[in-house]
């Protein structure tokens, strides 16, 4: 990508961050968000931008950052346009652990999405299982049906585990599964940040043998990788991103499938230039979710997953026609 890409992409995410620092049910001006930011402004003003808004932009950043992420490398690895967290199930999947972890009172940041990668782990080999029973784990078609039973199968298993608790407890967690990151904090934003960077990383490290994977697999091969243990390393890495964003805000659909797309029409033509692309412009596309989700009805909320789904679904329906 070029310089000015890159600029480009990190203006637009600077833009919606102060964007969704400033505006919400209560809208502040650019001087006072800075002097909030600062230390200098009013009591209320500091309570809304440091306390309510800033951990919240902030997470929204480390969610996008990681399904974009997670999105960009699965594609790569299936050589799927359509290959995405969501569709695949992997988000069913580890929200079924972040679930699991709750009901039996596990609620450490640090190990709720342990739980969730365990259950995303799961849900990769369920549908690359149900993919291979069908004989077409490599028709994108087969997949994303695999990952609709999968899914399906997971949203069933978490009300089954629901049906137990209490009313509240219902409540908070239909919420959280449609998408929210209205309980952000500081001590949420350090784990979710840290596993997503440590996923990033991993990613970078792996980043060529995702790009041989991206050619196919007899090339693969014949430039020595071993494409088996290489595809379940992406695999995991993947799954890991895709777990820790669903431990943190719920299930958030269709962000994976869409921001590769843009980070490759912007000129990333590597597969490492792609992630990290797909990160800035996951993280941007979160974040201003987000704040639609908190102004359209303000003072109401809408889910997150919900604003993200009228992004996205219309653009995996042009996707599907064109590669039909």
């Amino acid at each position: 990508m070029r310089t000015r890409a890159w600029v480009l992409l990190f203006l637009t995410l600077t833009l919606a961050a102060l964007a969704a620092i400033a505006f919400g049910s209560v809208s502040l001006s650019l001087s006072t968000v800075v002097d909030a930011l600062m230390g200098r402004g009013a009591a209320d003003a500091e309570m809304i931008v440091r306390v309510l808004r800033l951990p919240r932009v902030a997470l929204g950043i480390a969610v996008g950052a990681g399904l974009g992420m997670s999105g960009a490398a699965l594609q790569a690895n299936l050589r799927n346009a359509l290959a995405e967290p969501y569709l695949l199930g992997v988000s069913g999947g580890a929200a079924v652990g972040a679930v699991l972890a709750t009901s039996l009172s596990v609620t450490a940041p640090g190990l709720v999405p342990l739980a969730a990668f365990a259950g995303a782990v799961v849900a990769v080999l369920a549908v690359l299982a149900v993919a291979q029973a069908a004989r077409g784990p490599g028709d994108a078609r087969v997949l994303v049906m695999a990952g609709v039973v999968v899914g399906a199968f997971a949203n069933a298993a978490i009300m089954i585990v629901m049906s137990n608790v209490p009313d509240q407890t219902v409540r908070s967690a239909l919420w959280w599964m449609m998408g929210s990151l209205g309980d952000a904090s500081w001590a949420g934003v350090r784990w979710t940040a840290g596993y997503v960077a440590l996923g990033g990383a991993l990613l970078m490290v792996y980043g060529r043998e995702i790009e041989l994977l991206a050619l196919g697999d007899e090339p693969a091969l014949a430039l020595g990788v071993d494409t088996v243990a290489a595809t379940r390393r992406i695999f995991l890495i993947s799954s890991l991103l895709a777990a820790v964003t669903v431990a943190a805000a719920g299930l958030v659909g269709f962000v994976g499938l869409v921001v590769p797309a843009i980070a490759r029409s912007l000129g990333a033509r590597t597969v490492r230039g792609t992630i990290l692309a797909s990160a800035v412009t996951g993280a941007t596309l979160v974040v201003a979710a987000d704040l639609a989700a908190r102004v359209a009805r303000a003072p109401a909320e809408l889910p997150l997953g919900a604003v993200t789904a009228l992004v996205g679904v219309p653009f995996f329906l042009l996707r599907l026609r064109r590669m039909s």
